[in-house]
């Protein structure tokens, strides 16, 4: 949010950790930590001590999404009989260009239902800080979202980012919807587990 030397010693710490660990890939869980740190070699370019160290460590970035739906199933999954609705969160599906593999995940699921909804691709609101900086716009953008889910009639909604989850989880109760909000991967490892309660 325009805090860039901030930004920018963050991710030099951040590069500097992984480099000591030496991994070959970065997974990321949360599609807005995942986005920024895909543009690290774009926030330090024009430094010359760290411009190329920042590109390497972006291109091993991952998000959770893509690295599970690119693997084959190595445990059984158990059905989870539920109505799903995946939200696409802007930082995934805009920032990153990644609407697939969350879908590819969820229809993995024996059992789940993945249930498409109007506008999926609009914003609910979150934005990163958003919510914060334009009360009345990101309400009116979650209001709209949750509407659109509540036609869907969802038992369950998946989103990878958890700013989308804390603005729809809290628009919808404002709204009179108890629906609980969780990370795909949630829903796979309740599967793997046999466990639709925790689902």
């Amino acid at each position: 949010m325009g805090r860039l030397d901030e930004a920018r010693r963050h991710a030099r710490r951040t590069i500097e950790t992984f480099e000591r660990a030496a991994v070959d890939v970065i997974v990321v869980n949360a599609a807005g930590c995942g986005s920024s740190m895909k543009e690290y070699g774009h926030l330090l370019r024009e430094d010359p001590l760290w411009a190329d160290r920042a590109t390497a460590f972006a291109a091993k970035v991952r998000d959770v999404n893509e690295v599970v739906a690119g693997l084959a199933p190595q445990a059984t999954r158990h059905p989870l009989p539920m109505r799903v609705v995946y939200q696409d969160a802007c930082h995934l599906a805009h920032a990153q260009g990644i609407r697939d593999a969350p879908r590819q995940l969820l229809r993995s699921i024996p059992g789940l239902t993945l249930v498409d909804i109007a506008e999926a691709d609009i914003c609910c609101g979150s934005a990163g800080v958003y919510n914060l900086v334009q009360p009345a716009t990101a309400r009116q953008l979650g209001e709209r979202k949750v509407a659109h889910i509540a036609a869907a009639k969802p038992d369950v909604i998946a989103s990878g980012n958890p700013g989308c989850a804390l603005q729809i989880t809290a628009t919808a109760r404002r709204l009179g919807h108890e629906w609980r909000v969780v990370h795909p991967v949630e829903l796979l490892d309740a599967s793997i587990r046999g466990d639709s309660r925790q689902a």
